[in-house]
Order: C-alpha cells, then structure tokens, then sequence
C-alpha cells in the first residue's frame, strides 16, 4: 500500500518526507530530479511483535511496513501542465491514497509560494488541479459511452448519465469522495482511478512550540472544519521536529518526546493514520524461525490472508489455527491457550480480526 505525499512548495513536505526515510527501516531514494518522486519504505510499530517474540524467541523479527512516496512538482496550473504537470498527476494515480501536508505555521523566514499563510487556500489550489485532472479523464470516458448509446446500449446509457453527474461535481470543484455510489457506479468509476475519489488525510505542519497543543493553533482548527466536510482525517506534525526524533536512537527519541509531552512521534501518527484511511490491519505468524506481522484490508477472508504469505498456502487452505493476541498475552503459552480452549479451528469463510496470531494448515 502506497501512500503519496503531497504539497505546495515551502510547507514542510520534504521535512517531513526526508525525515520518514531515516526513520525508515529500509529507505529506496530515486534521483529527486525533475520527474522521479522519493519513495521511502517504513516499518510499522507494533509491540505486540516484541511481546511475541519474549514468548517465542524467534530467530527473526520482521513488522510490517508501509510505503511513502514524495511527489514533488505540484504548482497552481498543473493539470494545464504547469511544472510537472502530467508527470505530477500520473505520480499520484499511481498511489492508494493522499497525504497532503499543509503549512500552519508562521515563520517570517520561510516564503510562501503564494504571498502568504492561508492552508485552506493551499488545500483548494490542490483540489482545484485534481478536479480539472479528473475532468480530462472523464470526458475522454463520456465522449466514447455517447458513441455507444447510439447503438442503444441501455449500459452505455447509464454510464452517460453518472459521468454527466460526476462531471458536474468536478466542475463546482466538488472531490468524487464526497459522493457515496453504488456497486455498479463503482465498478464505473475505479476503471477511470479518479484523483479526487482517492481517500486523502491532511498533515498539519505547526511549529515547536505549537506541537504539544496544536488544538490552540486556528489554522489548524480550519483545516480540522474543512477536513470535517471531507470525511478526511487530520494529524497534527511538526516536520522540523520529526528530522531531529529520526537522528535519535530509539531510547533517545521516547525520552525526547516525554520532555515534550508527547506520547508518540508525528511519523507514528502518520502510519497509523494510514492504516486507518486504506481500512488495513494486521495478523501476525509467531514460531521460533520467524515472528512477523503482515498488513491485510479489513473484511479479508482466511485463505486470502494466507495468500499473503504464499500462494500455494491460498490454494491449498485446510484451515486456519488462531488465537487472538491478547487470549495468547493472557494465557501465557500458545500451549496455555490450547488447553484452555482459545485456540480455534477455521475455515474458509472466517474474516480475520486484528491481532489474530495464526498458523495456517494447507496441502498442495
């Protein structure tokens, strides 16, 4: 799962951006030329895998991990072509969802591309490029679906009129997100991999001293309310900050944030942030050669679970032994957990929970 990162100019993106990277567990950095963007793999914190693997002593530890991608380029009149233009927009289609990051601090160092500090305008300048864009794509759609109803295809015929429909939403600036639509719509309108249908999370980026009580910053408080009409979330960063904690060793960075009365760093907000906007979670393996987590969307079946693993195990699934998290933790010992009846036996149909440790038994 991929999620891009995006922003005006001077607003703390790539702060923010190189400041995961270091943070990251494996970090892949293209040329930051005039059409690559920087791709950064981080690992997602999760403590049940220390908590497993004190149970199982493992020869491994592999956690799960989430993907960031830097779009760089983005400038009023992109969809026109304006820097990178096309490039810019083909970067983002290409990820599942967007983080846009948004300047709420004032600093009379640090110009703003456009004149001044409004993230509410800088939010629409983006909306604004990703709507044209998705205009462009509709109707390349609608002018070959017109050509198909004159043959009377009552398929086309409805495809007509919700492309109409989404069209003119586009044209009042109005993001696809906004608008909950049917299957069939659906089916519709994933083949188009419409920008603005896209689920977004907007990063505010406030100063040091407004970090440990971001909710008094009113530039916040406004992309809150307009995050609110979104049905977007909202996490509050201070990217300056986030590059020093990613220089420091882990016992360092936790006692760091304690001075600061924080309780968890702005990359781990981000992650989690991300988990929740692309509806993932995650079911863990534990035994001694290997404790790991692995990232699924919520409402997975068993077999596809372990598909994720290897597809063999996925054609031939027999059943799946699991025992949730916290009933192992409780228990003591995966042995424990048996004799007191918590480890249960399921079959194709079971639809993973969060936190279910699981062994899965196949035959190919």
């Amino acid at each position: 799962m991929e999620i891009g990162i995006v922003g005006l100019p001077n607003v703390g993106k790539s702060t923010l951006f190189n400041a995961i990277t270091k943070a990251g567990a494996e970090a892949a950095n293209y040329p930051f030329c005039t059409i690559e963007p920087n791709v950064g793999v981080v690992e997602v914190p999760d403590e049940r895998l220390d908590k497993l693997a004190g149970m199982f002593k493992p020869k491994k530890v592999t956690p799960t991990a989430m993907r960031f991608v830097d779009i760089a380029g983005l400038v009023k009149g992109a969809s026109q072509g304006e820097g990178l233009g096309n490039k810019f927009l083909s970067h983002i289609r290409q990820v599942d969802a967007i983080a846009q990051v948004v300047r709420c601090f004032q600093d009379e160092n640090i110009t703003h591309v456009e004149g001044g500090l409004d993230p509410l305008r800088d939010i629409e300048i983006i909306n604004t490029e990703l709507c044209l864009a998705d205009i462009d794509s509709v109707e390349k759609r609608l002018d070959k679906a017109q050509k198909q109803t004159k043959s009377g295809d009552k398929k086309a015929q409805a495809e007509v009129e919700l492309l109409n429909r989404v069209r003119k939403m586009l044209e009042d600036a109005q993001p696809v997100r906004r608008v909950e639509f049917n299957e069939e719509e659906q089916f519709i309108l994933k083949e188009l991999n419409l920008l603005t249908q896209k689920p977004v999370l907007f990063v505010a980026n406030v100063s040091e001293e407004e970090i440990a009580g971001p909710d008094d910053n009113p530039l916040v408080q406004r992309v809150k309310q307009y995050a609110a009409r979104e049905k977007a979330g909202v996490i509050t960063v201070c990217a300056k900050l986030e590059s020093e904690i990613a220089e420091l060793p882990d016992d360092e960075a936790k006692a760091f944030l304690t001075d600061l009365g924080l309780t968890e760093s702005g990359l781990d907000k981000l992650i989690k942030a991300g988990f929740y906007l692309l509806g993932l979670m995650t079911f863990l393996t534990a035994g001694e050669p290997e404790v790991r987590a692995w990232t699924i969307v919520k409402g997975t079946k068993a077999p596809q679970a372990a598909g994720k693993i290897h597809s063999d195990i996925e054609r031939g699934f027999i059943r799946a032994e699991i025992v949730s998290y916290d009933d192992l933790m409780r228990s003591g010992s995966q042995a424990a957990a048996k004799e007191k009846g918590l480890v249960r036996l399921e079959g194709k149909d079971y639809v993973m929970q969060d936190g279910d440790v699981v062994y899965f038994r196949f035959n190919v």
